[in-house]
């Protein structure tokens, strides 16, 4: 992993499972969720992660921000995509989730938010642990 790309991203904040993480280099974290999912997912900086999923969204004839846009970008850097159980949706928390995955990357889906789960750390831009995850992409190590 690059940390020269996280480090101006990484802040110290921390909530429970959750780590301030905003690679955005204009501090913003509004609608880029999936740019900045994708940079934590494989430790690039926002730009090369937004260039990567702007040529796929060109490719694709589809918006970068467009669900299997973004997710192309993480098949080719080979992680599959998985659905949680339905069993309980409303009790199965992101937070749960990292408590549950304390090794490896995953990129965790609610359906209108995407993050990234670092070795049971929640890296996002504002704390998302509450959220309830739908489905997770996995790249194994």
């Amino acid at each position: 992993m690059n940390l020269s790309c996280m480090s101006r991203a990484w802040r110290n904040r921390a909530v429970g499972r959750w780590r301030m993480y905003n690679p955005n280099p204009a501090g913003r974290a509004v609608g880029d969720c999936s740019v900045r999912a994708v940079a934590a997912a494989l430790g690039i900086s926002w730009e090369d992660a937004y260039s990567r999923i702007a040529k796929a969204g060109y490719q694709m004839a589809d918006m970068p921000s467009s669900n299997g846009v973004w997710s192309a970008v993480l098949r080719q850097n080979g992680f599959y995509r998985h659905n949680l159980s339905n069993s309980c949706p409303d009790c199965y928390t992101m937070e749960q989730f990292a408590e549950d995955h304390p090794d490896g990357v995953y990129v965790v889906g609610t359906g209108n938010h995407v993050c990234t789960i670092r070795d049971g750390w929640i890296l996002d831009a504002w704390d998302s642990s509450r959220e309830i995850p739908i489905y997770y992409w996995y790249r194994k190590e």
